[in-house]
């Protein structure tokens, strides 16, 4: 309380001098951007250069002297890292410490997305992170299929089942698939990309438009629990088996909590990832005073999971503006079995620290989707392996000094730092870093770790009960995975039976990609009550038809296939009436369509970008992040409907008026239906629910269809219909003969 009193009074006493030449003496500042007399920032001129000079001309020695720069700046207060250093033991000789090979297959780019990075940038990193052994990180932005299956390729595809590109294909081609529960740098938020950088490749690898400001919703619209989450791990499980499964988590108090639970819903990695960093989309406002360092989060987790005899089960990994070897062996001394650098390899790269990654200006050409800046860029994926050769091999010289002839050795041995002392830093020397330093018990043997990890894995991919109908599905549908040939069946399903026809669509995808089969090609109908997330996934070609009702997840990540749900022939109720489908349904669908003779629950269509739906009323929070694809409402609809909307558009019947009510209208316009082909492609579309379902409803609103077209209202993003809007001028421009040409671009000039 002293230190503070000490600093406030200070900056009183600054701001009110009697000096007038000091009273008119600006701070210079420095929090977002370097300034030679400002804040402190490890990121430097000297620190940048020294790693682009001792990377691009693959110098140890320069490599070195970055190093205790680094390090030195860690060392400065601004780091927990900073205030601890080793406990020094009998060293071993450095030629018999595992080779710099061994330890980089430990390491992995970060999360950033395409489309925050440009083309270039992005693959540059998954290539050096393939040539080593390593993994890079999709980010949360897709990718492009060009890439699946070459050099190109990212191991690790980030996925919360509404992120931007998740298609079954997508899943298929990671080796691993990482759930992101929140981001380091701004945790509590979902990701962003700003309208400028979303060109037509972003948005046709995002199933958005171009132009179109992209949000990505928080995760807690579809975990709103660990059984959730465990659900979500079961689903990827199911369709990719040969994929493990990671959790991201932000560096918090309650963290090892969070990941106690994580671990017993089949995780088989744990992302602790702290507040330093940024992104490379988000305005400043969502990057400071965010997060904690993830020392305190790994510590944290390492030691719960320790305690409850969890740490068996999984990996950890950290992150957050790692630089050096020192970094490496400290998160590893804390627990962290691998390790993530994301700003790091931007700057190898070229980048430079502009601050410019949400404007779109990037003058080297890393965080832009200019043509113009991304011709700058001058990365190389050798600069990249460079780096992380030179940081294994200062791993492996402080594992010679420390006496341990692996990493395994080491992890976990928190007994082997100590805190250093700060008598001349009145802050740091007040921190008790005892809790930091803990340790919980001698560290899991790794023999065991991965025995157990192996053990998690079985049970799940091989011998669980409740796979059987979905290897089933499989074994039904080999004809047409082999030959094309249709395949019709009729099975019974159960609650028990869970994210039904995902194995068999990650079967598809691997062979046929996203284009998959003919349509109907698969076809197969189910009756009972079917368990969470039915259809999760289906690619196109596959056709699953449930007489009965289905939990909360129905056609999660929908990729093409189509979902239908009608009420059992025996049914006593009033089918559009109830509730038919749970909550969650159509959750970042990508395409396909799907149709539901009854109502859903909460969050219906969340983040679909893609896929035709037709329900006949929903509930709380309908349509919400939508960025394409089209939604027909046969009824009423909950609250909050429409909020973040930024594409695709929903036609909803509004018999009592109420919409005006319950809509969000933050981002959408309200109206008639006047455009003669939308009313055509409505009346289809109910037809088509009539058709497949039998629907009452839908049949009702068809005889008297002159009366019910009126009281649909179109629910249409502003931003969408004015980027559509840019793109048909565009489009006349292009088509107009040359002398009409010029004076169709000065109209749009001249508005």
């Amino acid at each position: 309380m002293d230190l503070i009193a000490e600093e406030t009074l200070r900056r009183h006493a600054f701001a009110f001098e009697e000096d007038a030449v000091a009273s008119t003496r600006l701070d210079p500042g420095g929090e977002y951007q370097y300034r030679v007399q400002g804040e402190h920032h490890n990121w430097n001129p000297m620190t940048i250069a020294k790693l682009q000079h001792a990377t691009r001309g693959d110098n140890y020695s320069t490599f070195k002297e970055f190093s205790a720069l680094a390090n030195q700046e860690t060392r400065a207060a601004s780091t927990l890292r900073g205030l601890v250093d080793f406990v020094e033991r009998e060293p071993v000789p450095l030629d018999e410490v595992e080779p710099a090979s061994a330890i980089t297959r430990r390491f992995c780019t970060g999360a950033m997305s395409f489309g925050s990075l440009g083309k270039e940038a992005h693959e540059t990193l998954a290539i050096a992170m393939n040539r080593l052994g390593g993994r890079s990180n999709s980010g949360e932005g897709g990718e492009d299929p060009d890439r699946f299956g070459t050099e190109r390729n990212s191991a690790i595809k980030q996925v919360a089942s509404a992120r931007f590109g998740v298609t079954a294909e997508y899943l298929v081609n990671a080796s691993e698939l990482q759930i992101k529960i929140a981001q380091g740098a701004k945790p509590g938020e979902g990701g962003q990309l700003p309208g400028h950088k979303v060109d037509a490749v972003i948005a046709k690898t995002r199933h958005s438009v171009a132009g179109v400001t992209l949000i990505s919703p928080p995760p807690h619209h579809d975990i709103y629990s660990i059984e959730d989450l465990a659900q979500l791990i079961y689903d990827l499980k199911a369709i990719a088996p040969k994929a493990t499964v990671s959790v991201k988590l932000v560096a918090e108090a309650g963290v090892g909590t969070v990941a106690a639970g994580v671990a017993k819903a089949r995780a088989d990695l744990i992302l602790i990832s702290g507040d330093s960093g940024g992104t490379g989309a988000s305005p400043l406002s969502s990057i400071m005073r965010a997060g904690s360092p993830w020392e305190l989060g790994l510590a944290e987790t390492q030691q719960t999971l320790v305690i409850n005899g969890l740490r068996g089960r999984v990996r950890l990994q950290t992150d957050g503006q790692l630089k050096t070897g020192r970094d490496v062996v400290v998160a590893a001394l804390l627990g962290a079995d691998e390790f993530g650098f994301a700003t790091a390899p931007l700057i190898v790269e070229g980048c430079v620290m502009m601050r410019k990654c949400h404007l779109n200006t990037c003058p080297v050409g890393i965080a832009t989707q200019d043509p113009e800046l991304r011709a700058r860029f001058s990365g190389q994926p050798e600069h990249v392996v460079n780096y992380f050769f030179f940081i294994a091999e200062e791993v492996r010289e402080l594992l010679a000094r420390l006496g341990f002839r692996t990493m395994d050795e080491m992890i976990g041995r928190s007994d082997l730092l100590r805190a250093l002392p700060t008598p001349d830093q009145a802050k740091a020397s007040t921190l008790d870093l005892s809790a930091l330093l803990h340790l919980a018990m001698p560290a899991v043997r790794t023999r065991e770790d991965r025995v157990a990890r192996r053990y998690v894995r079985l049970r799940l991919d091989q011998t669980e009960k409740e796979g059987k109908l979905n290897r089933k599905l499989v074994e039904l549908a080999q004809p047409a995975l082999d030959d094309r040939e249709k395949v019709k069946s009729t099975l019974t399903i159960t609650n028990a039976d869970r994210a039904i026809g995902a194995t068999l669509s990650g079967a598809i995808a691997r062979r046929y990609g996203d284009v998959g089969l003919a349509d109907e090609t698969i076809s197969f109908k189910f009756v009972g009550s079917a368990g969470q997330s039915f259809g999760a996934f289906a690619a196109r070609g596959l056709s699953l038809e449930l007489e009965g009702e289905a939990n909360d997840y129905v056609g999660k990540g929908l990729s093409g296939g189509r979902l239908i749900v009608r009420h059992p022939r025996s049914a006593q109720f009033i089918p559009d009436q109830t509730v038919l489908v749970g909550n969650t349904v159509l959750y970042g669908a990508t395409s396909g369509e799907a149709y539901f003779a009854g109502i859903a629950g909460e969050r219906f269509a969340v983040r679909n970008s893609g896929a035709i739906a037709v329900v006949e009323g929903v509930g709380d929070h309908g349509c919400e992040y939508m960025t394409g694809g089209t939604v027909v409402v046969l009824g009423r609809t909950g609250r909050n409907f429409g909020a973040g909307m930024s594409g695709g558009v929903a036609f909803v019947l509004d018999e009592f008026g109420e919409l005006e009510q319950q809509c969000n209208k933050a981002l959408v316009e309200l109206g008639p239906i006047t455009d003669t082909a939308q009313l055509d492609m409505l009346r289809r579309l109910v037809e088509q629910h009539a058709r497949y379902t039998g629907s009452a409803r839908a049949k009702r609103e068809l005889g008297r269809w002159e009366r019910a077209q009126k009281l649909f209202v179109a629910v249409v993003p502003t931003e969408y219909r004015k980027a559509l809007e840019r793109k048909a001028d565009a489009d006349a421009v292009d088509a107009a003969p040359a002398a009409r040409r010029g004076l169709l671009i000065g109209e749009a000039r001249h508005g």
